[in-house]
C-alpha cells in the first residue's frame, strides 16, 4: 500500500499545473466537490468505500464542508458522516499543502453510533483545471470506543480524494 501512494505522489507531482491555476481554487466562495472510492478494513472484515463531499471556501484557504461515505460488501454495514474545516495554504511548487479537522458520527448497522475526532494533513496536486488529487495522513481517535466491540480506539491512515472545484 505504500508503494502504491508513493507512486501516486510521483505521477501527481509530474501532472501538476501552474501555480496561477490552483490559487484561484481556494479562493473566498469557491466551492469544491469531491469523490472517494477505495477499500478500507473493519471488524476483521474488507469493504469497498465509496463517498463524496463538497467544501465551501468562507475565506481565501479556509474551508468547511462535509463528508459521506459509504461501507459496503461486507456486514456490519456502515455509514460515515464527517462535517470538517480546513485551511489550504498558498501554493508552493505547484502544489498546495493543507491541513484540517473533523468530527465523524459512523452508523454501524446492528452496534451503537461511534463518534470521533481527527485531523489530516497532505497535499492537493492539480492535474488539469479545476481538478485536484489529494494526498495526505489522517490521525483518528474514537470518542466513545469500547475495546470490547473494536480493536482500536485511534488510528492513523492514508487519505487520497479527487477534487473538482467550481
Amino acid at each position: 500500500m505504500i508503494k502504491l501512494i508513493l507512486a501516486l505522489i510521483l505521477v501527481l507531482s509530474s501532472l501538476t499545473a501552474t501555480v496561477d491555476s490552483l490559487a484561484d481554487s481556494f479562493s473566498q466562495g469557491r466551492v469544491q466537490f469531491s469523490l472517494l472510492a477505495g477499500n478500507g478494513s473493519a471488524f476483521d472484515q474488507q469493504y469497498l468505500v465509496l463517498g463524496v463531499g463538497i467544501t465551501n471556501y468562507l475565506l481565501d484557504g479556509l474551508g468547511a464542508g462535509i463528508d459521506i461515505e459509504k461501507w459496503s460488501g461486507s456486514d456490519p454495514g456502515i455509514i460515515k458522516y464527517s462535517p470538517f474545516v480546513q485551511y489550504v495554504f498558498k501554493p508552493l511548487r505547484g502544489t498546495r499543502p493543507y491541513i484540517g479537522g473533523f468530527y465523524r458520527l459512523t452508523d454501524v448497522d446492528t452496534l451503537p453510533d461511534v463518534t470521533s475526532v481527527g485531523a489530516g494533513v497532505g497535499i492537493y496536486f492539480s492535474s488539469f483545471r479545476n481538478t485536484y488529487v489529494s494526498a495526505g495522513i489522517v490521525y483518528e481517535s474514537y470518542l466513545d470506543c469500547r475495546e470490547t466491540i473494536y480493536s482500536r480506539c485511534s488510528e492513523t491512515y492514508p487519505d487520497l480524494s479527487f477534487t473538482v472545484g467550481f
